[in-house]
């Protein structure tokens, strides 16, 4: 059955529905012979005029109320996985943007990416922390299907990489080196190494900054040094090891020795010492917590989460938001996430307000 049916005793002159709209707003106006009148109903006149002239109402209308606003300022991170089965992540600002490690399969961070909206030649290269498997494992592949991107990390962290994996000598020219202490630009983003505490061949965390934004990446360590601890007080968005509970791996089937390597200055943080120390430098600059590199045997997100949330909340904030974006956690001054070990964070919008 039809929805609508034809007029046909319609006249061919009947006028539209918005025939007489512009007369209704702005009729004619007879000059009146009071001299205030008057001027007012000149300005009308002149108003009506300038309404035609710039086409308020006509088709070629191309005035947008949005073309003066602002751009919002704000950056985007994914984690793809974080802990011994591979770390990988990613900053952008919509324009450009780069990985953090490449110990996650290069399948996946391509998918995820694109899920995202975010086009891989937009990702101009990878930084690596140090030569560790689970964070340079798919280097080469990566760079070998973009050869656009290029692999960032130092000498040392390159000669590591090729002398302890099974990785082709041809990533050597994609590599480009750098230096702790020394910045260097990728994308839209200026990156500094600096010096952490670990067993690999050579230990670098980042501090990223894109305009006022600043992110300190600090994972795998055994302890915090002078240079970490002073690009981390620095940081907006603070991506930090909490690694594993003490009590977990005291009791946990580890033999000693690697329970020893693992609680040594160059192994890695236990989530009593990360929330000691987030709670020393806390301020109102740190409005992102990413705890990474969680053990799966000597830890979980629900005790490293709680761990570090109850040493925040005994500073006096207030609350802790969960990241989740909801209004209820968008309240709170600061979001702690555990980064899960084998699954996408999905996009999280970093801001500064």
């Amino acid at each position: 059955m039809a929805r609508y049916k034809r007029q046909t005793n319609a006249s061919q002159s009947s006028p539209g529905l918005f025939d007489d709209l512009e007369s209704s707003l702005f009729p004619e106006i007879e000059m009146p012979g009071v001299p205030s009148i008057a001027r007012d109903a000149r300005s009308m006149a002149s108003l009506r005029e300038a309404t035609r002239q710039n086409t308020i109402f006509g088709e070629d209308d191309t005035f947008s109320p949005l073309e003066d606003l602002a751009p919002i300022d704000r950056l985007s991170f994914i984690s793809f996985g974080s802990g011994s089965s591979g770390n990988c992540a990613y900053i952008g600002d919509g324009d450009s943007g780069f990985l953090i490690d490449a110990g996650v399969d290069c399948h996946k961070v391509e998918i995820e990416l694109k899920r995202n909206g975010i086009d891989m030649k937009s990702v101009k290269g990878i930084v690596l922390t140090h030569d560790h498997s689970d964070h340079v494992h798919y280097a080469y592949s990566i760079v070998r299907a973009h050869r656009h991107m290029h692999v960032y990390c130092t000498p040392r962290t390159l000669t590591g990489l090729l002398r302890r994996h099974c990785i082709s000598n041809r990533i050597k020219d994609y590599h480009v080196a750098i230096y702790k202490e020394h910045p260097f630009k990728i994308g839209n983003f200026t990156v500094l190494a600096f010096e952490v505490l670990h067993d690999g061949s050579d230990n670098a965390g980042f501090f990223i900054t894109h305009g006022k934004h600043s992110m300190t990446v600090a994972t795998d360590l055994g302890c915090v040094s002078e240079r970490a601890d002073f690009y981390m007080r620095q940081a907006n968005y603070l991506m930090i090891e909490a690694n594993y509970d003490n009590d977990m791996l005291t009791a946990g089937s580890y033999p000693e020795y690697l329970k020893a390597r693992i609680r040594s200055d160059n192994g890695h943080l236990d989530n009593k010492v990360t929330a000691a120390y987030l709670a020393g430098i806390y301020s109102e600059r740190l409005k992102n917590i990413f705890l990474c590199h969680l053990s799966k045997d000597n830890n979980s997100p629900e005790v490293a989460l709680k761990t570090v949330e109850d040493a925040l909340l005994a500073t006096g904030i207030t609350s802790v938001g969960d990241g989740s974006g909801t209004p209820y956690a968008r309240m709170a001054p600061i979001q702690l996430i555990a980064l899960p070990r084998f699954d996408s964070t999905g996009l999280i919008t970093l801001r500064l307000t």
